[in-house]
C-alpha cells in the first residue's frame, strides 16, 4: 500500500501576517509597532520594519511580535494573552510547533483628548 503523505510549505512572511492577525485580536493591543527597534534588521531587509519577526529554527518557528497597546490596558494581561493567541493560531492553522512567542511592548497609545470631546 502506498503512503500518500504530502508536506505542508508556509512561508515565513505568511507566518509573520498570521501572527499580527492573532496579535491584534487581543483586546488591549490597538496595532504593531511602526517604528525600527533594531537598527542591525532595517540594513539588512528592504522593508523599514515589520511588527512581526518569525523564524523557523529546527522545525519549530519562534515569533517575536511588538505591539502598541490602550494606555488603560493591563500590560502583562495583554502580552500574555497575545503570546497564548498567536501561538494556538499559528499550531492550528500550520501543524507546525511554535516553541517561543516573545512580546515586547513598543508602543503605548494615548486617544487624543480633544477626540473624545
Amino acid at each position: 500500500m502506498q503512503d500518500n503523505k504530502t508536506e505542508l510549505n508556509v512561508s515565513a512572511s505568511v507566518i509573520e501576517k498570521m501572527a499580527e492577525i492573532a496579535a491584534c485580536e487581543v483586546e488591549g493591543v490597538t496595532g504593531l509597532s511602526k517604528k525600527a527597534i533594531d537598527i542591525k534588521g532595517t540594513f539588512k531587509t528592504k522593508s523599514v520594519f515589520k511588527g512581526v519577526k518569525a523564524e523557523s529554527i529546527n522545525g519549530a518557528i519562534e515569533i517575536t511580535v511588538y505591539i502598541c497597546v490602550d494606555k488603560n490596558a493591563k500590560v502583562r494581561e495583554v502580552a500574555e494573552a497575545v503570546q497564548a493567541n498567536v501561538k494556538d493560531k499559528i499550531q492550528t492553522m500550520t501543524g507546525t510547533a511554535v516553541t517561543k512567542v516573545n512580546v515586547s511592548i513598543a508602543d503605548i497609545y494615548f486617544a487624543d483628548e480633544k477626540e473624545a470631546e
